[in-house]
């Protein structure tokens, strides 16, 4: 399963997922999104952290951002809908 979208800044990305859930007797499609950190260890190996350094946090900060307008957004289309 893929996201349905992705931001990235840096090393840092989040990426929002549509999941199906229940709500008042309702099925509904929401997003959720996660935040990681991409990163090589000592092997040269890319590994995933949730664990961010201070020069990260602005990145991670942008990330979220950017994933909470696309969610607003699409609440909003399914609103006129």
């Amino acid at each position: 399963m893929a996201p349905v979208k992705k931001f990235s800044a840096g090393s840092v990305s989040c990426a929002l997922w549509e999941n199906e859930a229940t709500v008042s007797g309702r099925k509904m499609t929401l997003l959720k999104a996660t935040l990681d950190r991409r990163y090589k260890d000592k092997d040269g190996q890319w590994k995933s952290s949730g664990s961010f350094g201070r020069n990260e946090i602005p990145q991670a900060i942008y990330c979220l951002l950017q994933a909470y307008a696309a969610m607003v957004s699409e609440a909003g289309e399914e609103a006129e809908e």
